[in-house]
């Protein structure tokens, strides 16, 4: 498969909020915001243990809302601030569909749409 057919995405992400960019065609075209998402934690914990259980089931929401916006991964790069992305990549290697994606990562500062998808595309060129 010729570097230009392969679906590749790119997600900027903390442990609150991820930016999912992927191509206008799935495997072909301009890489565009595909979508937002982002944690809504408005409960109140009551113990330390039950806010970590909550964290986690959030965390866990993130990742699958953000790979409900990428189908049939063949190239991914994640990057953000924290330890997000590295525990993105995990669930993505113990989750059946993508354990064979290609997956890197880096660090970055939040950036806006436009300087995301020049960041994601330079990473597959």
């Amino acid at each position: 498969m010729s570097k230009n057919n392969k679906k590749q995405f790119g997600v900027w992400m903390d442990s609150h909020s991820a930016t999912i960019v992927g191509k206008e065609n799935v495997d072909s075209g301009n890489f565009v915001i595909l979508g937002h998402e982002k944690v809504d934690d408005q409960f109140v914990h009551t113990s330390e243990s039950g806010a970590d259980n909550a964290e986690r089931d959030l965390l866990h929401k993130l990742f699958k809302d953000i790979t409900a916006h990428m189908q049939n991964v063949d190239e991914l790069h994640v990057t953000g601030t924290g330890i997000a992305q590295e525990q993105f990549i995990n669930y993505l290697n113990e989750t059946a569909q993508y354990k064979n994606v290609e997956s890197k990562e880096s660090t970055s500062n939040k950036m806006g749409d436009e300087s995301l998808i020049e960041y994601v595309a330079a990473q597959f060129s």
